[in-house]
C-alpha cells in the first residue's frame, strides 16, 4: 500500500493515526514521519512501524517475496 492508500483507510475507518499508533505500542510521530515521507522505514523503529502499517512486507511473513531467509 502507499501512504495515501494508508491514509484513506484511515480516514475510512474513521480512526486517526495517533490511535491506531498508540493501541499497537508505537510512537504516533514516527507513523506520522513515515505516512508524510519524512522517514523511510529502513531500520529500527520506523522500520517496525513500516511493516506494522503496511507500507512494507513483513521480513518475517513466508509469502513476503523476500531473498533473504
Amino acid at each position: 500500500m502507499t501512504p495515501q492508500e494508508i491514509k484513506d483507510t484511515f480516514r475510512a475507518r474513521g480512526e486517526t493515526v495517533r490511535s491506531w499508533a498508540l493501541k499497537h505500542g508505537f510512537d504516533p510521530a514516527c507513523a506520522y514521519r513515515l505516512l508524510n515521507g519524512r522517514a523511510t522505514g529502513w531500520r529500527g523503529k520506523t522500520h517496525e512501524v513500516a511493516v506494522a502499517i503496511g507500507l512494507k512486507p513483513d521480513p518475517c511473513s513466508e509469502n513476503n517475496g523476500s531473498i533473504l531467509p
